[in-house]
């Protein structure tokens, strides 16, 4: 390819000619890949999956409510809901039906999707609730009275835009939005932090703060802490790096003096900080505790509380009351410690709790004004969730349980390292059924490698339904580019360095053949958003070791990202195509540009959405157009709605799913799918939870 793109036209997302050069892909896909035998039935289970009454109905704490949103075969869009601790306890418990999307879809001719919601502290009578319309990353805000149950007539109310909005009081917002011209960033984000007051024009709302057009975004939050009561704001400079102020009760701004590449967490009267460079003699991933206000004052005096080891690394934290848990990783699997301050001296720190090798372990729903209590939710590749609610010091109790989704017979769990091209050691999960004495089967192959997103062990009920019940293995490869390692494995695949991601996901697949595990003609592979560039990376730079690629609301163009809807705000970790020391590095990462008739590709399928105002449906279109004027087997799918997520409710994930693994399970082994029955009891089914 060169500057002359001559798909630029594939980019006008609902342009006349696009839509309908979609629909004929659309239709090629459906008939090559709906039409196969075991489609419907695959479908109908996973929906099962997704619908299932007894799952897990994971809560949010706000105050003495817990709250929940929820999804069925009745619920399409969901509805949202609150109960009491003592009501949860329940097998089956009493909720109180606050806002019901199917209702309110059908009231006002919108195809709302859920976005979560912020319910004012201390008193907890209000929320601001995000609506998206059809999965878009762009939402509409209303204010929700919580008591009446009510949409507040004439309450803080904004337009569709990617806003960042927060309680500042009662009758107050800290507010990003799209103002008009100049109020946005490059990337599309908010520019500016504003002070809206209860019945006043959001026209003459004060403005607090303003980020630069070139940043990605400006924000603005509020501590409601009694007694530590605070508002700060601050910019994203890039991905990674930013600055946050105090802003005082006058005006004024007090920089918190922390590397632009710190992660920050205030607490009370604690400063936390998570280095991702070298800071203060303390080395990357280390996670230090100041005393807030004498950091302000200019001491640098502090406790460490956490230093990472070349196979250990920091997870994350979460404050209770007077504790801190912390959560690392070891190899990819999770420990829990709980630290609690002292008056002088090194913190206190214990275990948590005893968390299972190759487990997924989270702890979430803790109230810091009130209490020492914590959920806490534990499950693996073949062990569906237990969710707990503890108290530090006190134990806990086991909640809720999720029954099995699919049979584990004969299944097993086992951690692998590959040696990557330079040396590296990378860890990847095999699931499936021991290969020993039985021969090579068919494989899928899961990667992202980007941003520091960490791959970790979870109960997967639709890959166990769609792949694992049928004979197939299942891996998920932790390469660079993502945080298993902490920010050093990110760094060393940013921008130039990409390549070593592509290397280490190369290195998995040849260990798998290797293993005798699989073969290259049984191997697929299936990575979406960033993971989509590096599915794009693996057919045209590896198509030797796999037998079919699947790409989802893939990243492929990297000359034109940065222009493309929220791309801008991903140069930190790509590189930037109008720069001339980076458009070199690009353009031989650019999957769209490396495509060439006379290599053999392994078919591949690309999906997307329309409604995607994140990654633009553009790259998949593109791509596909381009793959198939040089003559390569390729299928193309894109859903009218669902967003980033590629759907916006249970029958179009479903659809999806089931689109993936019949397409994979076609190519890999040359069967039409027969979806077998569960050999788990008939009992609804639902997701991993």
């Amino acid at each position: 390819m060169t500057d002359d793109d001559p798909y630029l036209w594939l980019e006008d997302i609902s342009g006349d000619a696009a839509l309908a050069w979609v629909a004929e892909r659309n239709a090629e896909t459906a008939d090559a890949v709906a039409g196969d035998t075991g489609f419907e039935m695959l479908k109908k289970r996973l929906r099962e999956v997704l619908d299932a009454s007894d799952r897990i109905p994971y809560p949010v704490r706000w105050g003495e409510h817990l709250y929940n949103f929820w999804r069925d075969a009745e619920h399409v869009r969901g509805v949202w809901r609150r109960t009491t601790l003592e009501r949860y306890r329940a097998d089956e418990p009493e909720w109180e039906l606050l806002l019901d999307l199917d209702a309110l879809a059908e009231a006002e001719g919108e195809k709302w999707v859920w976005d979560g919601a912020e319910v004012r502290r201390p008193d907890y009578g209000r929320a601001l609730v995000h609506l998206s319309r059809d999965g878009g990353d762009a939402a509409v805000v209303r204010e929700f009275d919580l008591g009446a149950r009510e949409f507040v007539e004439d309450g803080f109310r904004l337009p569709e835009a990617k806003s960042r909005i927060g309680w500042a009081g009662a009758d107050a917002v800290l507010v990003g939005t799209d103002h008009g011209p100049g109020s946005l960033t490059d990337s599309g984000y908010p520019r500016t932090v504003r002070r809206w007051r209860r019945g006043t024009p959001l026209a003459d709302a004060e403005t607090v703060f303003e980020a630069e057009p070139g940043d990605v975004s400006a924000w603005g939050s509020r501590d409601t802490t009694p007694g530590y009561e605070r508002e700060f704001v601050g910019r994203s400079l890039d991905f990674f790096r930013g600055e946050v102020h105090l802003l005082r009760p006058d005006g004024t701004l007090v920089r918190i003096d922390v590397p632009e590449d710190a992660d920050i967490d205030v607490h009370r009267q604690y400063l936390l900080v998570t280095l991702k460079s070298p800071w203060l003699d303390r080395p990357t991933g280390s996670l230090l505790a100041f005393g807030f206000e004498d950091f302000l004052a200019g001491d640098r005096t502090h406790q460490v509380l956490f230093v990472p080891d070349p196979r250990t690394a920091l997870a994350g934290h979460l404050w209770t009351r007077d504790h801190l848990v912390l959560e690392t990783m070891r190899d990819v699997s999770t420990r829990l410690e709980v630290l609690t301050p002292t008056a002088e001296g090194p913190w206190e720190r214990r275990p948590l709790t005893g968390v299972p090798e190759l487990s997924a372990v989270s702890v979430f729903g803790t109230d810091p004004d009130v209490s020492d209590e914590y959920f806490l939710d534990v499950s693996g590749f073949l062990q569906p969730s237990t969710l707990h609610l503890g108290r530090i010091g006190a134990g806990s109790e086991v909640l809720k349980r999720a029954p099995e989704r699919f049979d584990t017979s004969g299944l097993t769990v086992a951690q692998h390292f590959a040696t990557s091209r330079d040396g590296t050691r990378v860890p990847y999960f095999v699931i499936g059924a021991d290969r020993t004495g039985t021969g090579p089967g068919p494989t899928l192959l899961y990667g992202y490698g980007g941003f520091e997103v960490s791959l970790t062990p979870y109960y997967g009920a639709v890959t166990g339904r769609a792949w694992l019940e049928r004979g197939g293995t299942h891996v998920i490869a932790n390469i660079r580019g993502g945080g298993e390692y902490g920010p050093d494995w990110h760094q060393a695949a940013l921008r130039a360095e990409r390549p070593r991601a592509f290397e280490d996901f190369a290195a998995v697949a040849e260990d798998l053949v290797a293993r005798g595990i699989t073969t290259p003609a049984m191997l697929g592979a299936k990575g979406g958003s960033n993971g989509g560039l590096l599915m794009g990376a693996m057919l045209t730079r590896h198509p030797e070791l796999f037998g079919a690629i699947v790409a989802e609301v893939p990243l492929l163009d990297m000359t034109r990202f940065h222009k493309l809807l929220a791309g801008a705000s991903w140069i930190a970790e790509y590189g930037d195509p109008d720069d001339e020391a980076d458009r070199p590095h690009l353009l031989d990462l650019s999957p769209y540009h490396g495509l060439a008739a006379d290599r053999p590709y392994p078919p591949v399928l690309l999906m997307t959405s329309t409604r995607d105002d994140r990654v633009h449906p553009g790259h998949a279109r593109k791509t596909a157009a381009r793959l198939r004027e040089l003559g390569h087997p390729v299928l193309f799918h894109e859903n009218t709605g669902g967003g980033h997520a590629g759907a916006g409710d249970n029958e179009q994930a479903a659809h999806n799913s089931a689109l993936v693994h019949t397409y994979l399970w076609q190519r890999l082994t040359g069967d039409a799918v027969t979806a077998s029955p569960s050999a788990v009891p008939a009992t609804p089914s639902g997701t991993g939870s």
